[in-house]
């Protein structure tokens, strides 16, 4: 039963092998004639072709690639706000009302920076007073409190003073004092 299904496999492996053969010697023989069938006479025309269909259009100025020419028809899109003086006296008129500089923007169709360099041309901006500058008072430092550096502890009654030996003094209080000797001579 594995062998007849391992049989079956190997024939279909055959015929998908036949099939892709097939495929390939078609198209091959597809594309090699190709360009004849558009009409061109050799097959690097047609390629030039297609590469530049590919890139939309025809070349432009410089051989840059890119969007193509606006047709001779066509107005310009202009991007920035042309200011004219109708503008500029509506402007004055909203500015004068009372409106705010974005209302002004909106109800003109321009932007709130164009507003505002209109008001200054026309010498309608408010003065604004510079804010008064306070010196700073001085609040007197922190007094830090100063390290306290350790006493020298005294000695209590009861603890024995000990010094250093001067002059055949004794080197501690329990030692008895040296006496000189005398010299027998």
């Amino acid at each position: 039963m594995v062998t007849t299904k391992i049989k079956k496999l190997a024939t279909l492996r055959e015929k998908v092998a036949r099939l892709e053969r097939v495929i390939e010697t078609e198209l091959y023989e597809e594309l090699f004639g190709i360009h004849e069938r558009y009409g061109f006479a050799e097959l690097k025309s047609f390629i030039e072709a297609v590469k530049l269909a590919a890139r939309g259009g025809g070349r432009r100025k410089g051989g840059k690639v890119g969007r193509p020419k606006k047709a001779v028809g066509e107005e310009k899109i202009r991007h920035r706000a042309k200011i004219t003086d109708a503008t500029r006296a509506r402007v004055k008129k909203l500015a004068k009302a009372g409106l705010s500089g974005s209302k002004i923007a909106k109800a003109v169709g321009i932007s709130l920076p164009s507003v505002h360099n209109v008001k200054k041309a026309l010498g309608i901006t408010r003065k604004v007073k510079p804010k008064k500058v306070v010196a700073a008072k001085k609040t007197p430092a922190k007094k830090v409190p100063a390290r306290k550096v350790a006493a020298k502890k005294r000695p209590t009654k009861k603890q024995a003073v000990v010094k250093a030996p001067a002059n055949n003094a004794p080197a501690t209080a329990t030692e008895p004092p040296l006496l000189p000797v005398a010299k027998n001579g």
